[in-house]
C-alpha cells in the first residue's frame, strides 16, 4: 500500500489507455482531411463516403479521448502535488496553450465536420477538416513540448526548489523536443495507416458495395505507409542519437549495457540481471551496437556503471519494451513493402491471405506506440524532471495508500466500462460498412420566395391555431 507505487500504477493505467486515442485520432484527422481534399478536387463519391465513414469513427474516439484525457491533469494535483508545485511556472502555461490553441480549434470545427456536410459549401467543409487535423497536431505539439522539457529541461532557473522560466524558446524547443515530436507524430500516422489498411482489407473481403471503398482505403494507406514507415525508422535513429547525447543512462538501460566501451556489441536478446550487473543468456552481434548507436563501428557506448546504481531505471522494462517496439516496426515495414510489391496485376486486392494478414495486423501500430512510450518513460527513471527531481520526491506528502487504492479501483472500473463500450461502438460502425449513399445537395438558405402567410398551406395552419390576438 505504498502511495508512491500506487500513484505510479494509477498514472500508468490512465495514460496507457489514453495514449491509444491520440495515437489514432491524430493520424485519422489528417487522413479525413486528405480524403476531403480528394473529394473536393475530384468529386469522386468514393472519397466522400470514406471521409464520412471515418468521421463517425473519429467522433467516437475523440469523445473518449476528451474524457480520459481530462483525468490526467487532476492527478498532478491529487497525487503529484510536489511536482506540480515545483514545475507549475513552466508546465502550466504549456498545458494551457494546448487547451487554447488546440482543443478549442478541434472542438469548434469538429461540429462543422460532423453536422455541416449539407449546410456549408464543400470548400468550407474541407477547410473544417483541415482545421480539425491542425488542432490535433497543435495538441501533439504542446503535450510533447511539456513531456520533452521533463526529459531534457532547458531555459529555466531553479529558485528555492521551484522552476522559473527564463527563456520560453529554450523551454518549448528543448533539446529532445524536435526529435520526439517528429518521431511520435509519424508513429501516430503509421498507427492510423494500419487501422485504415486493416479495415479496407476487411471491406474488400466482405465485397459488394464496400469493396470499391475498401480498395481505395487499401491503396491510399499502402502508398502512405510506404513513405511513413521508413521515415519513422529514420526518425527513430535520429532520436536515438539525441538520447545518446542527453540521456546516456537511458540509452544504456535500453541496451542493458553495463560498462562503457568502444566497439560495443548489439544485444539482440538477454535477460538483464540488475542485481549482479550482468546479462544472462545474451545473444550479441560484435561491433553492431556501436555502429547503430553512434554510427561508428568503433564508437563509445555509455554504460550504466557510469552513474551510481540509485540513478538506474528498472533495466528489464525498457530493454524489452524497446525490442517489442522495434519488432513491431520491422513487421510493419515488411507488410508495407509486401503490399506495395503485390500491386502489380491487382494481386493485392485479390489475395485472400494478404487481406486477412492486413486485417490481423491492424493493431500493430498501437503495440509499437505503447512499447515506445514505456521505453521512454520508464527509461528516464528515477527522475520525473530528468537529473533534477526524483519521482519519489514528487508525490503528495499527505497521501495514503488507501486513498490511492480507492481512486485506482474507481479509475479501473470506469475505464473497463468506457473503453470496451467505445470499441464496441466503433466496431459497430465498421460492421455496418460505408453503404451506397452518395453526397446530397446542400440545404439551401436565404429568403423565402413569398411571405409565410402566402405559402401553400399557411392559411390552413393558421386557422387551426385559433384566433388569439
Amino acid at each position: 500500500m505504498d502511495p508512491l507505487i500506487l500513484s505510479r500504477l494509477q498514472f500508468v493505467w490512465v495514460i496507457a489507455w489514453h495514449i491509444l486515442l491520440p495515437a489514432f485520432t491524430v493520424g485519422l484527422a489528417s487522413y479525413i482531411a486528405f480524403m476531403e481534399g480528394l473529394y473536393f478536387f475530384t468529386r469522386r463519391q468514393t472519397y466522400f463516403r470514406i471521409s464520412a465513414f471515418w468521421t463517425k469513427v473519429f467522433s467516437i474516439s475523440f469523445g473518449m479521448g476528451v474524457v480520459s484525457g481530462i483525468i490526467m491533469p487532476f492527478q498532478f494535483g491529487t497525487n503529484w502535488s510536489r511536482f506540480s508545485d515545483a514545475t507549475a511556472n513552466v508546465l502550466s502555461p504549456l498545458l494551457a496553450y494546448e487547451g487554447l490553441t488546440a482543443f478549442f480549434l478541434e472542438s469548434a470545427f469538429l461540429g462543422v465536420l460532423l453536422f455541416g456536410r449539407k449546410l456549408v459549401p464543400p470548400w468550407l467543409h474541407f477547410f473544417a477538416a483541415l482545421m480539425v487535423a491542425a488542432g490535433t497536431l497543435f495538441s501533439s505539439f504542446w503535450i510533447l513540448a511539456t513531456n520533452s522539457w521533463m526529459q531534457t529541461p532547458a531555459g529555466y532557473a531553479l529558485v528555492d526548489g521551484r522552476f522559473f522560466p527564463k527563456d520560453w524558446t529554450a523551454i518549448v524547443f528543448n533539446p529532445s523536443f524536435p526529435f520526439r515530436l517528429a518521431h511520435t507524430v509519424t508513429g501516430f500516422y503509421v498507427t492510423t495507416g494500419f487501422v485504415v489498411l486493416g479495415v479496407g482489407a476487411w471491406m474488400i473481403r466482405k465485397g459488394k458495395i464496400a469493396a470499391e471503398d475498401g480498395r481505395a482505403m487499401l491503396s491510399t494507406s499502402l502508398w502512405l505507409l510506404l513513405i511513413l514507415v521508413p521515415l519513422q525508422i529514420f526518425l527513430g535513429d535520429a532520436h536515438g542519437l539525441n538520447t545518446l547525447e542527453y540521456q546516456p543512462t537511458k540509452l544504456a538501460a535500453i541496451e542493458a549495457h553495463w560498462d562503457r566501451e568502444a566497439a560495443a556489441p548489439l544485444t539482440l536478446f538477454a535477460i538483464p540481471d540488475q542485481a549482479h550487473q550482468r546479462n544472462l543468456a545474451a545473444i550479441e552481434v560484435p561491433r553492431l551496437g556501436s555502429l547503430i548507436l553512434t554510427h561508428d563501428p568503433n564508437g563509445v557506448v555509455p554504460g550504466l556503471k557510469d552513474v551510481p546504481p540509485d540513478r538506474w531505471p528498472p533495466v528489464i522494462i525498457p530493454f524489452f519494451a524497446f525490442r517489442i517496439m522495434v519488432g513491431a516496426g520491422l513487421a510493419m515495414l515488411g507488410l508495407a513493402l509486401l503490399g506495395n510489391a503485390m500491386r502489380r496485376g491487382s494481386r493485392v486486392y485479390e489475395s485472400g491471405w494478404f487481406l486477412r494478414l492486413a486485417t490481423w495486423c491492424a493493431p500493430l501500430g498501437f503495440v509499437a506506440v505503447l512499447a515506445g512510450w514505456t521505453t521512454t518513460e520508464v527509461g528516464r527513471q528515477p527522475w520525473l524532471v530528468y537529473g533534477l527531481m526524483r519521482t519519489r520526491d514528487s508525490v503528495t506528502p499527505s497521501l495514503t495508500g488507501a486513498d490511492v487504492a480507492l481512486s485506482l479501483a474507481g479509475y479501473m472500473a470506469a475505464y473497463l466500462i468506457m473503453f470496451p463500450a467505445g470499441l464496441w461502438l466503433m466496431a459497430r460502425v465498421v460492421r455496418r460498412g460505408i453503404g451506397g449513399q452518395d453526397a446530397h445537395e446542400p440545404v439551401l438558405g436565404g429568403r423565402p420566395a413569398a411571405p409565410i402567410s402566402a405559402l401553400p398551406g399557411a392559411a390552413t395552419a393558421a386557422e387551426g391555431e385559433g384566433s388569439a390576438p
